[in-house]
């Protein structure tokens, strides 16, 4: 299933042009309000957590490439069209993103967390490890991204009511802002593939990204699984919630004739989240 190269420029525009409206600096953020004392055990953990999932932007940034690629003779030149409008939003989407790496980093050496050069080796780690997603279909890659912006939005949002550090309630703010505003794009992209294509033909593709989906680094970063359940006991978190919000976009477009599929979406989602 394809999309028109225009429509893909048009969603970048917008999402480019509204983050550019919204952007913040590292500068921005009150660090003289830090009070490491506020932070408890669980707080400090699930900050290490999260920087490890934010810096690995250069190796999400490098599958999103190779799966979209912008160089090649041998490209169809609707590919190419697509995937260079696809462009502009990923490197305006990876600015964001290492600036939440980049501000997380600096949270935990000046929270005492971390020293500059241990964290630097740490991150180096699991950095170096490849991150891939096992689709074949655009559709897939974008509705697998759509699911993991609006799960780390909602989990930034609950997080945030658990904490009382000032500053990392700040950061968690502004880190849910910026996600939310990844999610639009993708949904709004989503919706455009189910707008031209129909839900009988789109829905079996979704249907296969939430019944394969894990969140980032889930399979190859160290204690994966340890943290995952303690960032779900600290904040109450279910990634599961998020797979709602592909629920209602999907209802968005049901008419007659595409009620079955939405009913079997529905349908999925509410086993899935059974289990």
């Amino acid at each position: 299933m394809k999309l028109d190269p225009a429509v893909m420029r048009d969603l970048t525009a917008t999402a480019v042009n509204r983050g550019a409206r919204r952007q913040w600096t590292i500068e921005d953020v009150d660090w003289a309000a830090l009070r490491p004392e506020n932070l408890t055990q669980t707080d400090t953990s699930v900050v290490r957590f999260i920087t490890f999932i934010e810096d690995h932007i250069p190796g999400y940034l490098t599958y999103f490439l190779d799966q979209f690629p912008v160089r090649g003779q041998e490209l169809d030149i609707e590919d190419f069209c697509f995937n260079r409008e696809y462009f502009r939003f990923l490197i305006a989407w990876a600015y964001d993103e290492e600036r939440h790496a980049s501000v997380l980093t600096k949270y935990q050496v000046e929270a005492g967390i971390n020293t500059p050069d241990e964290l630097m080796r740490e991150l180096a780690e699991e950095g170096r490890k490849q991150f891939s997603l096992p689709y074949e279909h655009p559709v897939q890659a974008f509705t697998y991204t759509l699911v993991q912006e609006k799960a780390t939005q909602l989990f930034y949002q609950q997080f945030r009511t658990v904490v009382t550090e000032p500053v990392l309630r700040d950061l968690l703010n502004r880190l849910a802002r910026d996600e939310a505003r990844h999610f639009a794009f993708y949904s709004n992209l989503v919706g455009q593939y189910i707008e031209r294509h129909g839900l009988a033909a789109t829905v079996p593709d979704l249907k296969d990204v939430l019944g394969t989906f894990r969140m980032p680094l889930a399979d190859t970063l160290k204690g994966y699984w340890r943290w995952s359940l303690q960032v779900a006991d600290t904040a109450g978190y279910d990634h599961t919630e998020a797979y709602e919000s592909l629920v209602r976009l999907v209802k968005g477009f049901t008419t007659s004739s595409g009620a079955a599929s939405t009913t079997d979406l529905a349908t999925f989602v509410d086993k899935i989240r059974q289990v």
